[in-house]
């Protein structure tokens, strides 16, 4: 995800465009099955269901959010830096990620 937004922050060319949007729908190709799969293998049987519901409304509402940060950095400051803010999301997610690590169950 850091690397589409930052070619897409870079793009001079619709072909670097195209890149970017490359990367990042294979961004979503692998993310996607996955929170899928863990919601399915967390949630109860009875339960998943509601648990897919509850996951696909918190999803909506931060795509929402995000949408409407994304549209206000790019009215404000243009394309570039809408990207760039992504990149730089990203990259504080996947350091949080890396930074907590759960301990393994022994």
């Amino acid at each position: 995800m850091i690397a589409a937004d930052l070619v897409l922050a870079l793009a001079a060319s619709p072909l670097m465009a195209f890149a970017g949007a490359a990367l990042w729908g294979l961004h979503m190709a692998f993310t996607q099955g996955l929170l899928s799969k863990l919601v399915a293998d967390t949630a109860p049987a009875e339960l998943r269901g509601t648990a897919f519901g509850i996951f696909n409304l918190l999803s909506g509402g931060a795509l929402l959010l995000a949408s409407v940060i994304a549209g206000a950095l790019w009215s404000a400051f243009g394309a570039s830096a809408t990207f760039l803010a992504g990149a730089a999301f990203a990259a504080l997610a996947a350091i949080g990620l890396i930074v907590h690590r759960p301990q393994a169950a022994a």
